[in-house]
């Protein structure tokens, strides 16, 4: 009992600490049944196919999936299958996707005409019900395409497929439709940059149409009449008008984006700046006043540093360098006015400090000369005080005694 009760706690804790993950898939709700295929790969591989066999098979090649159209609702890529008619020099080259046993819609034609110069020209239209109305495309190949040579020969008969429903060629097999996104980036790929398509909204055979009339199936229209482009896009005339349209909302989104982030950028940049202005402003104030004071006490220290750090020093004697030291002073005392005191003091203790020691020089000088003036005289008086010496015979005397 005890181990089934632990198992069970046991249990309960690991599918606790499981994570639930849930996945969400999301697809785009603003597509349309046109987003399916797109004109532009028609017009690449017709012009890479060798006849329209070869172009039949790759509309249905799964390597390509040109196609991503699935009217019939059984959750598969409906196949698309080739006839052609031809009048003259007009071939008209008609898709149709099929639905059920003897039960087509007609996609798309192909106009393929040669006029009398031997120039060939070919528009891609769009199925009214689809596309919407003049939904053409006019492809201008980078070489010339190898199909041209297959229709203009001798004998040349039209080309009709043979597959139907639930009978198609061995190559071929069902796949499930892709998201839009997703076959809007396959089919970007099958594109052969190389050639241009132009957009026109007119055709340019007056035949094209009149043979069309006489071959056209419509299977989906009469299951959806009210499913028709017009229906479904009422603002707009046929796809091109719709993909103009979603340009314009994306770049439209995107510019509202773009507006509000510079906005947002813009105001906390202003913001910035306004603080740092202000900001700047308070240390170029702080900065003025610690400069005006630093310079008023630098004058001030520099005057007192030039005269006290240097102190004049009175190498001649007498009454001359007393009289340059005061006018030392008194040019000192212009220089710095508030220090007059404190620099002419040390200039005026240390001139009359001169001043007394030349005078007490001249003074010892005096003495000294009064004593080598009298030092004579009293040699003199103390030679005439002396008693004079008596003459001899011999002419000397010695202490007042002949000799």
């Amino acid at each position: 009992m005890k181990t089934k009760l632990l198992f069970i706690a046991l249990l309960a804790i690991g599918l606790s600490s499981v994570p639930v993950q849930s996945q969400t898939t999301v697809y785009a709700k603003n597509s349309d049944i046109s987003d399916n295929l797109d004109l532009r790969a028609v017009a690449s591989i017709f012009g890479e196919s060798a006849n329209l066999q070869d172009f039949e098979r790759r509309l249905n090649d799964s390597k390509y999936q040109i196609s991503n159209l699935d009217l019939n609702d059984d959750n598969q890529v409906d196949y698309l299958r080739v006839i052609e008619s031809v009048e003259n020099r007009t071939h008209v080259v008609i898709i149709q996707a099929v639905l059920d046993r003897d039960v087509y819609q007609d996609i798309a034609t192909i106009d393929v005409e040669r006029d009398n110069y031997n120039r060939v020209n070919v528009q891609i239209v769009g199925n009214s019900y689809l596309y919407g109305a003049n939904y053409i495309y006019e492809p201008v190949y980078n070489v010339v395409p190898v199909i041209y040579t297959s229709f203009w020969v001798t004998n040349y008969r039209p080309y009709y497929s043979s597959w139907s429903w639930n009978y198609y060629p061995r190559y071929y097999y069902a796949w499930r439709p892709y998201p839009i996104y997703r076959y809007r980036n396959n089919i970007n790929l099958c594109i052969n940059v190389n050639n241009s398509y132009n957009y026109v909204n007119t055709r340019r055979s007056y035949r094209a149409p009149v043979i069309y009339e006489t071959r056209r199936t419509y299977g989906y229209e009469t299951r959806r009449p009210d499913y028709s482009f017009a229906q479904r896009n009422s603002n707009v005339t046929n796809r091109y008008d719709l993909d103009q349209r979603r340009v314009t909302t994306r770049d439209y989104g995107r510019n509202q984006n773009t507006y509000t982030t510079n906005r947002s950028n813009s105001d906390r940049v202003s913001t910035t700046d306004n603080r740092t202005s202000t900001r700047n402003y308070g240390e170029n104030r702080t900065t003025s006043d610690r400069n005006y004071t630093t310079n008023r006490t630098s004058s001030n220290n520099r005057d007192n540093s030039g005269i006290s750090t240097n102190p004049v020093r009175v190498e001649n004697t007498g009454r001359r360098d007393y009289g340059q030291n005061n006018s030392n002073v008194s040019r000192g005392n212009s220089q710095s006015y508030g220090n007059t005191e404190r620099v002419a003091t040390p200039q005026r203790n240390e001139s009359s400090r001169s001043y007394s020691e030349n005078r007490g020089n001249s003074e010892r000088q005096s003495s000294q000369n009064t004593q080598r003036y009298e030092s004579p005289r009293a040699s003199q008086e103390s030679r005439g005080s002396e008693p004079q010496r008596e003459s001899g015979s011999n002419g000397r005397s010695y202490g007042g005694r002949r000799i």
